[in-house]
């Protein structure tokens, strides 16, 4: 089989594929950023900067439950404030869409610690925008909304 009737017959093969079936290479993907994001979440909780920064793209965004924008440095900065202490915390209704070069993470979590000795309780809902970019994937946005209750 030469090179053109190999290319034609996988694309004869991805056009038998059912719609919006994922498919293995979906799948994988889909682990992989469940890992990058259970790693960095991880990381911001034992304030591991390289390993916050190495997940997060130089135009990196966040949008916060005020509205307020906020880019790398300001956000970096504002998880290593050494009056800030994040308890360990878990993602609930975990969701993962993929569109091609794009993946949009997002959840629920309830989040606690103290800030200047003071105990604090946050409960929101968030979605990561995360790109892939030269075959890594980095975090270019957050955006979080506040959970009354």
């Amino acid at each position: 089989m030469n090179r053109a009737q190999a290319l034609t017959a996988l694309l004869g093969l991805t056009l038998l594929a059912p719609a919006g079936a994922a498919g293995p290479t979906d799948e994988a993907t889909r682990a992989l950023l469940k890992a990058q994001a259970d790693r960095w979440d991880q990381a911001i909780v034992a304030k591991d900067r390289a390993a916050i920064e190495a997940n997060m793209a130089a135009d990196f965004r966040q949008i916060d439950g005020a509205g307020n924008l906020e880019d790398k440095a300001s956000f970096v900065a504002g998880l290593l404030d050494p009056q800030l202490q994040i308890d360990p915390y878990r993602v609930e209704d975990f969701e993962i869409r993929l569109y091609g070069e794009v993946a949009l993470l997002s959840g629920r979590t309830r989040m606690r610690g103290r800030y200047a000795g003071k105990a604090f309780e946050s409960h929101y809902r968030y979605i990561d925008v995360y790109v892939r970019r030269n075959g890594i994937w980095q975090i270019v946005s957050v955006q979080i909304s506040k959970i009354a209750g």
